[in-house]
C-alpha cells in the first residue's frame, strides 16, 4: 500500500493514522535551476527524501508544498515567490490540521534554503497551540558533515550550493530522470561582497543560477551524501519519540 495520502482512501488513512502516526510534509519550491535540472527540482527532491524516509519509519507522506519563498531568484523566468507570511501561515495550519488527524509528529523535509525562516516560526506558532504535539524540521540534516568527502567544488558562498555538483548529484540519485547531464555547465559567479549584509537579488550575478559546476555531479556522490541525510533523520526522529 502506498504511503502517499494523496494516493489513499479516506478509510485507509483513517486505518493506518494509528500505526503510521508521523506525517512527512514535503516542502521544495517553483524555481529556476540552470539548464540542466527543472523547475521543479526542490518539490522532487523534498518528495523523493520523504519516500525513502517513509521506508525507514512508519509513516504517511502529505501532499507536497510547491509554492514557497523565491525571493533570491523570484525575478527570473520560471520562478514563483510567494510571502515569508503567506508560507508560515500556510505551514502553521497544516501542522494543526495533522495533529487534528491524529498524527503524533510532523516532520517536515525542506529542500529549499530559503524557506527555512518560515518553517520555523510556522513550527514555533503551532507549538505554542499544540504542546505536546512532536514537530521536527529537516534541511539536509549532517550534510555538512560529509559534502567536504564526497563532493569536490564544495559550495559557492556561505554554505549555500544550487544546481551545482552538490545538488545535481542529488537529483541524479534521487531522480535522475529529471536531469539532462548534456546541458550541465560549470559556472563560478563572482558574488558580491555585500550580499550577507544587504538584500541582493542572485540574478543581479548569474544568468542560469547555476552556482558551481555542474558537469562534476555523479549518481554515487549524491547517494553517499542523501544515505548519511536518511540515517540522521531516522536518528533524529527515534531521539524526539523518546522525548
Amino acid at each position: 500500500m502506498s504511503s502517499k495520502m494523496n494516493e489513499l482512501d479516506g478509510i485507509s488513512i483513517r486505518d493506518l493514522i494509528p500505526t503510521h502516526n508521523i506525517a512527512l510534509l514535503p516542502i521544495g519550491a517553483v524555481e529556476v535551476h540552470g539548464p540542466h535540472l527543472p523547475i521543479g527540482t526542490d518539490s522532487f527532491l523534498a518528495e523523493n527524501l520523504c519516500d525513502k524516509l517513509s521506508e525507514r519509519v512508519p509513516s504517511l507522506i502529505l501532499p507536497t508544498i510547491h509554492y514557497t519563498q523565491v525571493w533570491s531568484l523570484g525575478e527570473m523566468k520560471g520562478s514563483i515567490s510567494i510571502s515569508n507570511e503567506l508560507l508560515t501561515q500556510l505551514l502553521f495550519e497544516i501542522l494543526l490540521e495533522t495533529e487534528r488527524n491524529g498524527f503524533h509528529m510532523a516532520v517536515m523535509i525542506n529542500t529549499h534554503l530559503g524557506n527555512n525562516g518560515a518553517i520555523k516560526e510556522a513550527a514555533r506558532k503551532a507549538l505554542k497551540e499544540r504542546p505536546d504535539f512532536k514537530i521536527l524540521y529537516f534541511t539536509y540534516p549532517g550534510a555538512g558533515e560529509i559534502l567536504g568527502e564526497v563532493m569536490g567544488a564544495g559550495n559557492f558562498h556561505g554554505g549555500f550550493f544550487h544546481a551545482d555538483e552538490i545538488e545535481t548529484s542529488y537529483m541524479l540519485y534521487l531522480c535522475k530522470e529529471h536531469v539532462d547531464m548534456s546541458k550541465a555547465v560549470n559556472e563560478a559567479p563572482l558574488v558580491p561582497e555585500l550580499i550577507d549584509v544587504t538584500p541582493i537579488r542572485w540574478s543581479e550575478f548569474t544568468q542560469t543560477a547555476v552556482m558551481g559546476n555542474a558537469k562534476d555531479a555523479t549518481e554515487e556522490k549524491g547517494r553517499k551524501v542523501i544515505e548519511y541525510v536518511l540515517d540522521r533523520m531516522v536518528s533524529f526522529i527515534e531521539k524526539a519519540k523518546e522525548r
